[in-house]
């Protein structure tokens, strides 16, 4: 490990990580970690707290002008750590596409790297929490055909020979969340003897079924646009009560564990699932919400592997940039230069994920292009009537 301060660059060269899961990594330079725990959790610190008084329009106070300072600092120390994740999610993420494929062709997998207002607001979630102890600041995601693929890709990563350390295991499938969240987490301590910088850092790799997936979208669309954390179990409670309802039907159409505290009764669930997506008007809002966005894309080539998603809610705008494998550090340098600009903007966001192409991207991260439609099919097709009740209708109509 580099001392604190230390500015070091591994060599650019090809590096085969060794086992069953990991892959040859592209070469390029890769950031390390470059600080002490001590000091990469005091910059956490320094991102959950509140700005003290700036000052009158025309002095600003000597106070607020050493926060700023700091604050500056402590986001150059949190991009280093987070873009540090980069090398061993990379290796996870090569390892889980593998993997995948094997079990389900049709696998969409993608991976990225926390956002700085998400890493914010666990820290303030979670006061004790401290930033080195964060486990999904570096995330790799599949999104597999159905729960039986999910369920076998889990036995595979059960059965393997991982020299990495699996830190935690939580199976939201089998104990589905009481927000209606279902899918699996495996959180895994990077190992190498190679490459001992990166050791014990920590990377998340969740599994989705298509279903899980288009829950977990609608969820977040709806709650940017509702200005509510959602996600986090936090908002109006007939949002809140509305998602826990439709996860539990789709757990029932996926022949899985039910949602705690969602009726027993089937034909009883339909019906809330009814009352609450006509009083919140779901199906209106998801369909807005779909047509609200216009893309706009600047890929610089057709080899791009990173992705930079700038979305603007309130001018409608959604801004795409395309980096290279080679271009890891430009990409997280540009990354942290749009998220100190949008600090202040409270409809604007951004991500950087990385995916093989545009079409994955959306596929993998809909809920930055507003992409619930497979999310409002389902809950469509909860809501018809059933084919014995349909027949019943269509005889009562025609015996009028």
């Amino acid at each position: 490990m580099s001392s604190a301060g230390e500015s070091v660059a591994i060599p650019a060269i090809p590096v085969y990580e060794g086992g069953n899961d990991d892959g040859w990594v592209p070469e390029m330079a890769w950031a390390i970690p470059k600080h002490a725990k001590k000091r990469v959790n005091w910059a956490g610190k320094m991102l959950a707290v509140d700005a003290p008084p700036r000052g009158d329009e025309f002095h600003v106070n000597d106070e607020y002008y050493s926060w700023v300072q700091e604050y500056l600092e402590a986001l150059d120390i949190i991009n280093n750590w987070r873009s540090s994740h980069n090398f061993p999610l990379n290796t996870f993420h090569i390892g889980l596409k593998r993997r995948a494929k094997i079990i389900d062709p049709t696998v969409i997998t993608a991976q990225r790297i926390k956002r700085m207002a998400s890493i914010e607001l666990k820290l303030s979630r979670f006061p004790t929490m401290t930033l080195s102890q964060m486990q999904d600041i570096g995330g790799c995601r599949a999104i597999l055909s159905d729960v039986t693929a999910v369920s076998k890709l889990c036995e595979s990563y059960g059965d393997s020979d991982l020299k990495h350390t699996l830190a935690q295991s939580d199976n939201y499938i089998d104990n589905p969340k009481d927000s209606g969240y279902r899918g699996v987490h495996l959180i895994y301590k990077y190992h190498s003897d190679r490459r001992q910088d990166y050791n014990s850092l920590k990377v998340e790799i969740q599994l989705r079924s298509r279903l899980q997936h288009a829950w977990a979208t609608a969820v977040e669309t709806v709650g940017v646009f509702v200005k509510q954390a959602l996600k986090s179990s936090v908002g109006e409670q007939e949002w809140l009560r509305f998602f826990s309802l439709m996860g539990g039907a789709l757990a029932v159409k996926e022949a899985t564990a039910p949602v705690p505290g969602i009726p027993s009764n089937y034909l009883s669930l339909v019906e809330e699932i009814r009352d609450y997506a006509k009083a919140l008007e779901v199906a209106n809002h998801l369909q807005a919400f779909g047509h609200a966005l216009r893309h706009y894309e600047s890929l610089q080539s057709k080899d791009n592997h990173y992705y930079l998603v700038e979305v603007n809610h309130a001018q409608k705008l959604v801004n795409v940039t395309g980096f290279k494998k080679t271009e890891s550090d430009k990409a997280t340098a540009k990354y942290l230069e749009v998220e100190k600009k949008i600090k202040l903007e409270p409809n604007a966001d951004a991500v950087l994920v990385s995916v093989d192409s545009m079409n994955s991207l959306r596929q993998a991260y809909p809920n930055y292009f507003l992409d619930t439609g497979v999310f409002l099919n389902e809950m469509q097709m909860i809501l018809a009537p059933a084919p014995s009740v349909k027949k019943a209708l269509k005889r009562r109509t025609s015996s009028v």
